[in-house]
């Protein structure tokens, strides 16, 4: 049976590098046996059916597809609609009326950290920006700028050693209508 997924490019089309055409990434993705496949945004955001299957082989099919077309390395983060809900509803600063959710961000990760690693990050460094783990996702609070944060896919990436990838909660929103076939 076919299932829904939303693949998440970390780092593509980035401050000139990595770059792919979302027409090219659309074409690499159908060439590679995916069905119903849309983009959105040049950031990497793909939305596809494929059969169920397991998530890591699919992820690194991807990948190994991109390294192959593009010649370069893209880790490939795959969630199903319902955990994209999920980070959205699970969310507790967006649910915190004293933040700004224009400020809220999600970054998801490839695998779920061990813990010894996640207890050595000393949150109190990282003041005013927030952040709390649960699972695979990372739920941030920068309130100048995520751009100016020290949090950024790579601190994660080093102190968790698992791939990042992070959206702003309206691309995630717009990511959950298309795949739900709800486009505006």
């Amino acid at each position: 049976m076919a299932e829904r997924y939303i693949c998440m490019l970390r780092g593509i089309n980035v401050s000139g590098t990595k770059k792919i055409k979302m027409d090219a990434l659309k074409e690499m993705f159908t060439e590679s046996g995916f069905r119903n496949v849309q983009t959105y945004i040049q950031s990497g955001n793909v939305i596809f059916d494929f059969e169920n299957t397991n998530i890591e082989a699919l992820q690194k099919k991807i990948s190994d597809a991109i390294l192959e077309k593009f010649g370069f390395d893209v880790p490939a983060i795959l969630l199903k609609t319902n955990e994209l809900k999920n980070s959205i509803e699970n969310n507790p600063f967006e649910k915190d009326e004293t933040k700004d959710s224009v400020h809220c961000y999600v970054t998801f990760l490839s695998d779920i950290p061990e813990k010894e690693k996640i207890d050595k990050i000393d949150a109190a460094k990282y003041v005013p920006d927030e952040f709390v783990i649960k699972d695979k996702v990372v739920y941030l609070f920068c309130p100048k700028n995520y751009g100016q944060s020290k949090l950024s896919n790579t601190f994660f990436e080093n102190k968790l050693k698992v791939s990042a990838t992070t959206r702003n909660l309206r691309t995630i929103r717009e990511l959950i209508n298309l795949a739900e076939g709800n486009e505006k």
